[in-house]
C-alpha cells in the first residue's frame, strides 16, 4: 500500500514537472511569437509608407525642378529597404526614410505652389498618419520585446529558453537626430 502511494506521489509530482514544463515552453514560444508580430506590423506600415514615395516624388518632382539629389535619395533609400534582409536593417533604412521625408516636406515650405496642390496635400497627410501609426507599432513592439526579454529571464523560464536557443531582443531604439527639434519653420 504504501509503495502504491509512492508511486502515485512520484507520478503527481511527475506530471506537476511536465505540466510547468509544457506551460513554459508555451509562453516562450508565444512571447517569441508576439515580438515576431509586433516587427510584422511595423513592417507593414513602413511598406505601405515605402510605396506612397513614387507619389510623393512625381508630385514634389512638377513642382521643383533642381531638388533632384533629395528626391533621389529618397528613391534608393526606398529601393534599399525593399531589398533589406533584416528587421535591424530595415529600421535603419526606416529611420533614414523618415529624415528625408522630413525634409521633403520643409522643402514645401520654400514653394508655395507645392504647398497649396492638393495631391501633395493628401500625400503629405497620408505619410503622417503612417508615420502616426508607426509610433504606435513602434511601441507596441518595445512592449513586446520588454514582455519576451522578462519572460526568457525568469526563473525557471531561462533554463528551458537557453535551451531553445531564445536570446535577449533589442528594442527599437530613437536616434538622436528623432529626438532633436528645430521648431516650427516658416
Amino acid at each position: 500500500m504504501i509503495q502504491i502511494l509512492a508511486y502515485i506521489i512520484i507520478g503527481l509530482v511527475v506530471l506537476g514537472l511536465l505540466n510547468v514544463l509544457i506551460s513554459t515552453y508555451n509562453r516562450l514560444v508565444m512571447l517569441h511569437n508576439n515580438v515576431d508580430k509586433a516587427f510584422g506590423n511595423i513592417d507593414v506600415l513602413l511598406k505601405q509608407r515605402a510605396d506612397e514615395i513614387p507619389n510623393l516624388i512625381k508630385v514634389v518632382k512638377e513642382s521643383t525642378k533642381y531638388e533632384e539629389g533629395m528626391l533621389t535619395k529618397l528613391t534608393d533609400l526606398r529601393t534599399r529597404f525593399f531589398n533589406a534582409n533584416s528587421s535591424e536593417e530595415k529600421i535603419k533604412i526606416s529611420n533614414e526614410l523618415h529624415n528625408q521625408l522630413k525634409s521633403v516636406f520643409a522643402l514645401a515650405e520654400n514653394y508655395p505652389d507645392l504647398k497649396a496642390n492638393q495631391n501633395f496635400q493628401l500625400l503629405q497627410n497620408r505619410v503622417s498618419q503612417l508615420e502616426d501609426a508607426i509610433a504606435d507599432r513602434r511601441e507596441l513592439y518595445n512592449e513586446s520585446v520588454n514582455m519576451y526579454n522578462i519572460g526568457i529571464a525568469e526563473f525557471p523560464n531561462f533554463i528551458l529558453a537557453k535551451m531553445m536557443m531564445y536570446g535577449k531582443k533589442q528594442l527599437l531604439q530613437i536616434t538622436e537626430q528623432e529626438k532633436k527639434y528645430d521648431g516650427i519653420v516658416f
